[in-house]
């Protein structure tokens, strides 16, 4: 029996779907298997304690699909468990096997895109409590990101997950909190979307970000690009990474359930299988 060894991505819930819409689109002939950990979402209002342990599971999990990299399509994991992860458990568990995040490729973009330096971020509570994008920032920049300001965003991800956008309600939270942004720092002129989930919330964000100037920094393009540049460095990696354009679906919670919901994301029908971690 042939073996597989698909890219693994996770997330702690739907908002992956995102960024492997962005896989499936620049290298579609790559197999995936995508674990949504549904049933413990949301990630981040958790501990880094807790974070860590239940992104150290999915992990595990994927390696045990056949998986030889995985991707972190969450800012929350990346944040609170992803070096961790790196530092601690792949020396230990897998040597030969690698574990990347969202939050670094996202900020080597905006280093290079920003005119003055000054960058905002829109994220949930617990990345933006973790300081990982000023940290990452300060980094990679090289120097050229001189002041990052941050707004957390706790409604967002509710109103993508209940599917209300462009309600009252939806408009009155991203407006009110892009404005606390930007009243911090007007100068901000490159924004990083700090969830996979906002893509959904593009327009209404477009509308409510002061100036035309601003460039709105979406992660699920630009990891897919990191991807596929990480492949083309690493050809060892490339090599045991099977390309059958297999797509798999793992969720924790209801299969039908994420079934109805996940197309909101990924733009297709898909067909999932419930699993326990």
């Amino acid at each position: 029996m042939a073996v597989n060894h698909p890219i693994g991505v996770f997330d702690s819930g739907y908002g992956g779907l995102t960024v492997l819409k962005e896989f499936l689109a620049l290298m579609p002939e790559y197999d995936f298997v995508y674990l949504g950990d549904n049933a413990r979402t949301p990630y981040g209002t958790r501990s880094f304690d807790v974070v860590y342990e239940y992104t150290l599971e999915a992990v595990k999990r994927l390696f045990d699909e056949g998986c030889n990299l995985v991707i972190l399509a969450c800012n929350t994991a990346s944040a609170k468990a992803l070096r961790t992860i790196q530092q601690r458990d792949l020396p230990r568990i897998a040597p030969h096997k690698r574990v990347l995040g969202v939050i670094r490729p996202a900020v080597e973009e905006v280093a290079e895109i920003t005119k003055n330096g000054h960058v905002g971020v829109v994220a949930t509570s617990g990345t933006v409590a973790s300081e990982s994008y000023p940290i990452e920032l300060e980094k990679w920049s090289g120097g050229r990101v001189r002041q990052t300001t941050q707004q957390a965003c706790p409604m967002w991800v509710p109103i993508v997950e209940n599917n209300v956008m462009g309600t009252a309600g939806a408009e009155f939270f991203i407006q009110s909190n892009l404005q606390s942004l930007f009243q911090k720092d007007p100068l901000i002129d490159s924004l990083i979307l700090g969830c996979t989930h906002y893509p959904l919330l593009m327009d209404s964000i477009r509308k409510y970000v002061p100036h035309e100037r601003v460039q709105l920094i979406d992660q699920g393009k630009i990891v897919a690009r990191k991807l596929q540049d990480y492949l083309a460095r690493h050809p060892e990696m490339d090599a045991v990474c099977t390309k059958k354009s297999g797509r798999t679906f793992l969720t924790t919670e209801d299969a039908r359930f994420f079934e109805s919901r996940a197309e909101q994301f990924l733009g297709q029908a898909i067909q999932a299988d419930k699993i326990e971690l």
